[in-house]
């Protein structure tokens, strides 16, 4: 059941909580409006949570919690979550979590502060979790407006020392060219020595997928390949199980937002490396790339990034983000690194308790970080 609620100090505004698929489906329009207006984020939008909810494995295991702010008729805030469960827990959280890279909500600018905090008010007496627990915050997330130390009511969000980093390439280059020549004699000479034994086994080709290409085919591909690294890095993820919807399901919604660039590198017709990515407000975004392990000794994964860095610069984007993730090849080329920040919040004992119990074994290892790292100097 939906609820609505009147906000006297606002008149005009009022609040819901959007619990239904069916209701999910008919705010569609205004949601996608406000994701214009507001200039957000592909993961804010209503394409992006709607193709995770409508096939994430285990549904019966979450419960949608989508805030809104009305104004008259006009949708003006969004606070976009969902209650999932894990290790015995129940998490208010950012809906789609395991797949949003920038967690944020959606807000007009005539949405008043007061209202929004309400709304975070309405979504905690709403209960059904132990903690709320809000992560990947931008430094200049919306978000943070409302999970304030002066907000009057809802959970308190305190900060969480569960930090992600993001890792950007931007500069002044001027060509895809200019950034080649910038990057170390050694990456370059890597990088041609790359393609020359990619070379021996047929014609290199990068490119970027045509827009009316077939998708199906990609995705069957890239999956079949990241579930190979997944195995080898005994690592699991719903995203790429053989036959799951979810993975098509995202990249549709980029591809009607109008934002998806997949590019590949091809060996004599065959896909050695992929790369899922979205560009949005001047930014080339890497959702999800990988390669062949049968190519690995001609590096084809860091041939296709260096590929697209290219593309980008060449095309006028402003920067390349590799999102969430400190992975090691995202550094190799990274100029900026920013942090991502997380806020937690707890409402039941078993909350609370588990709360205590994370931050004592934070403590216990940072206390065992700080008495190894006299001997580590020493060494």
């Amino acid at each position: 059941m939906n609820t609505f609620v009147s906000i006297d100090a606002v008149g005009t505004e009022r609040l819901e909580i959007v619990r239904s698929a069916d209701r999910l489906a008919a705010v569609e329009a205004q949601w996608m409006q406000l994701w214009h207006s507001a200039d957000g984020l592909i993961f804010q939008s209503h394409a992006w949570v709607s193709a995770w909810w409508s096939t994430v494995a285990d549904r019966d295991q979450r419960a949608l919690r989508i805030g809104l702010v009305w104004n008259g008729d006009r949708l003006v805030a969004v606070i976009p979550l969902a209650i999932g469960k894990r290790k015995g827990l129940r998490f208010l959280e950012w809906a789609a979590s395991s797949y949003t890279d920038y967690g944020d909500i959606l807000v007009a600018p005539e949405c008043s502060l007061s209202a929004l905090q309400n709304l975070w008010a309405q979504l905690c007496d709403a209960g059904g979790f132990d903690l709320a627990f809000l992560n990947r915050l931008l430094p200049d997330a919306a978000a943070r407006k409302i999970f304030t130390a002066g907000a009057s009511s809802g959970i308190r969000l305190r900060p969480n020392h569960r930090e992600e980093v993001s890792y950007r390439v931007a500069g002044p280059w001027k060509s895809g060219a200019a950034w080649f020549e910038d990057q170390s004699k050694k990456t370059r000479q890597n990088y041609r020595r790359g393609i020359k034994t990619l070379e021996e086994t047929g014609k290199v080709k990068f490119r970027l997928l045509a827009p009316d290409e077939p998708l199906q085919p990609v995705l069957d591909r890239l999956s079949a390949l990241k579930r190979r690294w997944l195995v080898q890095h005994t690592r699991e993820s719903q995203l790429f199980e053989e036959g799951a919807p979810v993975l098509a399901a995202l990249v549709d919604a980029l591809a009607r937002a109008g934002v998806l660039r997949i590019f590949v590198l091809e060996c004599d017709g065959v896909m050695v490396a992929v790369s899922i990515n979205f560009v949005q407000r001047q930014v080339m975004m890497a959702f999800v790339t990988t390669f062949d392990p049968d190519f690995s000794r001609a590096s084809p994964g860091i041939i296709l990034i260096m590929d697209y860095i290219q593309w980008s610069i060449d095309h006028g984007l402003g920067m390349v983000d590799f999102l969430c993730g400190a992975e090691a090849f995202k550094n190799k080329f990274a100029t900026q690194a920013v942090t991502l920040q997380s806020v937690l919040g707890t409402r039941t004992a078993q909350g609370t308790l588990a709360s205590v119990a994370d931050g004592i074994r934070e403590r216990i290892r940072h206390a065992r970080q700080r008495k190894l790292a006299p001997s580590q100097d020493a060494a």
